[in-house]
């Protein structure tokens, strides 16, 4: 991403409509018929009796039957991939498609960006010298990076694969979606990676297509995009391709029908976003820092940012993004329609606090656009105490849960919701599962949906595995306290506002005190018996900043602080946040 944190283009979002887009808007419909039990399959359309058959293979048509017809894309991949035949990536009851817990960052830039610095070997050896066992290449979308760069880093990524066995390194690339913000596309490894990334970003960059500007017809090229890159995955051009929107709250011009449209658009594409952003180094204060604001995040409301979003929101909130860390507020607001929506935390690496190198000289950026990237860097005589990222792992991981130690894997188990996240290693391991008991028994994992009979037992179970060794900032961090966040779930009102930005259903409902805890514990959660759909996340703290949600003491007692601009040190106040687990009466 750039780090010219200006308003880009005049926006009127305040007519709170998305685009006009084939598929994109009647998916609730198509849902809520398919599941009608009432209706007989003969009087179907065809795209309905699809959906249908889906449900069916996926398992869940006992729940949406009963009542919650609107869950559009509940584990998305389980009733896609069942539908389609290959239910192998599927989540699985008891968690058994989890085996490996993987590490990771998929926002990294490199000398490939013209804001970047650092070859691929770098940012790839200090992201695996961090721990992490994933990570994406994503330099930003664009002309030069679409005539040049996506052929030029291809080279490098695969020698950086040849040298780094036991690491995982995508291709991707920082997308300037139509009409909005950034966002991380990549795909899996393979022989037609370099020709799918090329063509996504000439047909549809915002940047090469002169589509910045807010408007139906660039909203639609958004979605068309994402669309698109479903085709690739269905022709077997590409394994997998993901996208997840970069950094949503930063100009507050990611508009909550936007991100509505690009979920719908293809779940199994379009899969989150940014919980928190990267360049958490940039709060620092003076003296050892830049004294900027943590993440970048130091903006105001201007023409092109949607009316709805507060002026709180263009600040991050214990370092993570506004639409994240507010409980009841927009991420809330797409869980409680029923619509996964993963969270991310990443590097967004550019250029490194604490690092002795520099670009080389006469790596000026006319020398860029012509060459497609920047000379390797070059010892500068100086440490850099002005820059505002961490080197990949350093900071911030991506924990995901998968089958194997694979690409594909990898990219399944965020696709499914597998994922936790975490800040300067506050916890060393995470293991998370609601439990039915009674007639029905049966567990789930993160991003999992279990159904169960109602009047069914349930009981959330939260092993902790406490940190025992120092991290990046050279002390042990100690989890303070275990929040945890419960909503209902209430489909119907899925198609009604597409800007929705509230899930008044969802609040904390549990604050655990874990201070002094060691080693590995387990934290037990009676959830009472199941009458109505639900869901339930968690989000643990070191405790040392804290105050009311946005929403209210009510809501939230104790979240996170909003950061100071210019005094937000980011190794004294971590966090980390679970995605949700579903829980559905079949009867």
């Amino acid at each position: 991403m750039s780090h010219d944190h200006s308003p880009r283009r005049p926006r009127s979002h305040g007519d709170g409509h998305s685009p006009t887009h084939p598929h994109a808007h009647d998916a609730d419909e198509v849902t809520r018929a398919a599941a009608d039990a009432s209706v007989a399959d003969a009087d179907l359309s065809p795209r309905e009796l699809s959906r249908r058959r889906l449900l069916k293979a996926a398992g869940v048509t006992g729940a949406l039957t009963a009542g919650v017809s609107g869950m559009l894309g509940v584990t998305p991949a389980m009733a896609e991939e069942a539908g389609r035949g290959r239910g192998e990536g599927a989540p699985r009851g008891n968690g058994r498609a989890v085996r490996h817990w993987l590490a990771g960052d998929h926002h990294i830039h490199t000398q490939y960006s013209s804001d970047g610095q650092y070859t691929v070997l770098d940012q790839a050896q200090h992201g695996a010298a961090h721990g992490l066992d994933w990570m994406v290449i994503t330099d930003h979308g664009g002309a030069t990076h679409a005539r040049l760069g996506v052929d030029l880093v291809n080279p490098d990524i695969r020698a950086a694969r040849a040298e780094l066995k036991d690491t995982l390194i995508f291709q991707g690339l920082e997308w300037n979606i139509p009409a909005a913000e950034h966002g991380t596309v990549f795909v899996a490894p393979g022989r037609h990676e370099v020709e799918v990334l090329k063509q996504f970003e000439t047909d549809y960059d915002g940047s090469v297509r002169g589509a910045s500007g807010n408007s139906p017809e660039n909203e639609a090229l958004a979605v068309a995009g994402i669309q698109w890159l479903g085709r690739q995955k269905d022709r077997r051009r590409v394994e997998d391709a993901l996208f997840l929107a970069n950094h949503p709250a930063r100009n507050g011009i990611d508009s909550p029908h936007e991100v509505r449209a690009w979920r719908d658009a293809d779940p199994r594409i379009a899969v989150g976003w940014e919980g928190a952003p990267g360049h958490q180094a940039a709060g620092l204060p003076k003296g050892y820092g830049p004294g900027s604001a943590r993440g970048y995040y130091g903006n105001s409301a201007g023409p092109n940012s949607f009316p709805g979003y507060p002026p709180e929101s263009y600040r991050s909130w214990g370092g993570f993004d506004f639409y994240t860390a507010t409980v009841g507020g927009l991420w809330d607001s797409l869980l409680a329609e029923g619509k996964p929506w993963s969270i991310s935390a990443n590097s967004d690496s550019h250029v490194n606090w604490g690092d002795t190198s520099r670009r080389p000289d006469g790596s000026a950026s006319e020398r860029f656009h012509a060459d497609g990237r920047y000379g390797d860097p070059v010892y500068a005589g100086r440490v850099d105490l002005t820059a505002g990222d961490f080197w990949p792992g350093m900071y911030s991981r991506t924990h995901v849960g998968a089958a194997e130690r694979g690409y594909t894997a990898v990219m399944r188990g965020i696709r499914d919701g597998r994922v936790w996240v975490d800040h300067g290693r506050l916890v060393k391991n995470l293991d998370v599962r609601v439990v039915a008991s009674g007639r029905d028994t049966g567990e789930e994992t993160l991003g999992g949906t279990l159904t169960a009979r109602r009047g069914s037992r349930i009981e959330l179970l939260v092993t902790v595995t406490a940190q025992d060794v120092p991290n990046w900032g050279m002390f042990l961090p100690r989890l303070n306290r275990v929040d945890l966040i419960r909503g209902a779930v209430d489909p119907l009102h899925a198609s009604s506002d597409r800007d929705r930005l509230t899930a008044p259903d969802t609040r904390v409902v549990r604050q655990t005190d874990t201070s002094g805890r060691t080693g590995r514990f387990t934290l037990r959660y009676d959830l009472g018996t199941l009458e109505e759909p639900f869901y339930v996340r968690l989000r643990g703290t070191d405790g040392n900043r804290q105050q009311p949600g946005y929403l209210g003491a009510s809501v939230d007692p104790a979240g996170p602080a909003i950061d100071v601009v210019g005094d937000a040190d980011p190794w004294r106040d971590l966090w980390f946040y679970t995605n949700p687990i579903w829980v559905l009466p079949s009867r």
